[in-house]
Order: C-alpha cells, then sequence, then structure tokens
C-alpha cells in the first residue's frame, strides 16, 4: 500500500497516532486533484480499499482537501453531515479529523487523519495543536 517515495509515512502515522490518543488514522498524499493513501493504521481492508484513491471534494479527506480547512465529526457511525461517506462508518473509532497539511505556497500536499475512541468535538485550541503536529509530516 504504501508508495515508494514515501515509505516513512508508516511509522510517521504511528507515532503521531500514539502522540495524540489516536486509535486508527492515514496519511493520503496529494496527485493533482486527487489523495492518493500512502499509510493507514486500524483501517478495515474494506475501507483501505475504498479510501486508496480520493477525489477532491469526496468524503473527509477530500473534504479537507477542498475546503483547505480540517473537517471533524464527534462520531464517524452516527455523523448526518454528510462529510463522511458510509465507508467510514466501518472503522471502529467515533471522533475523528481529517488534517489539510499545506505546502509553502498554500497548496494541500497532504491530508493526515487521525479517530479516537468515543465521541467528542475537538476544541479549537486541540484542533490548532492537531494541525501543527500534522505539519511535520516529512516531504
Amino acid at each position: 500500500m504504501t508508495q515508494a517515495p514515501y515509505a516513512s509515512d508508516q511509522p510517521w502515522l504511528e507515532a503521531f497516532l500514539r502522540a495524540h490518543g489516536g486509535i486508527a488514522g492515514s496519511v493520503h498524499r496529494r496527485q493533482e486533484d486527487d489523495l492518493l493513501l500512502t499509510a493507514s493504521q486500524h483501517l478495515p481492508p474494506p475501507v483501505v480499499a475504498v479510501v486508496a484513491r480520493v477525489p477532491k471534494g469526496k468524503g473527509m479527506a477530500g473534504l479537507a482537501f477542498e475546503r483547505k480547512a480540517p473537517v471533524q465529526t464527534c462520531n464517524l457511525k452516527t455523523d448526518a453531515t454528510g462529510d463522511v461517506r458510509p465507508g467510514a462508518k466501518a472503522v471502529d473509532a467515533q471522533a475523528a479529523v481529517a488534517l489539510p497539511v499545506l505546502d509553502e505556497r498554500g497548496e494541500v500536499r497532504a491530508i493526515v487523519g487521525i479517530a479516537w475512541k468515543g465521541e467528542r468535538e475537538l476544541p479549537e485550541p486541540e484542533l490548532a495543536a492537531l494541525r501543527q503536529a500534522a505539519r511535520a509530516l516529512p516531504g
């Protein structure tokens, strides 16, 4: 699954999840107007297959790409906003956020996803800290 140029994404994601108490997550790298999955942790195989390539504007990662802003839900399983695609509901987690990682020009270079056990909404200070931590994604 890991794209060769981004082999370091898997260990980076695992460390990111540990540091922030996440139980599942993903890294998608931008390739033109799509996102390619380069790392995942605790995503069921059918979800990995569905999110291997994400178009701009689809699902939480695609919306974060389109909006250049975090997209969050307090419960993946019961979200009714339309931001969470049906496949994401198969992830054994509740609260989740997709964090855009911007390059020096302000363009999205990647999306980092993290999910937790338990329902909650992320307060702005925590969201800002997560965005800052996601910027450490190499390359």
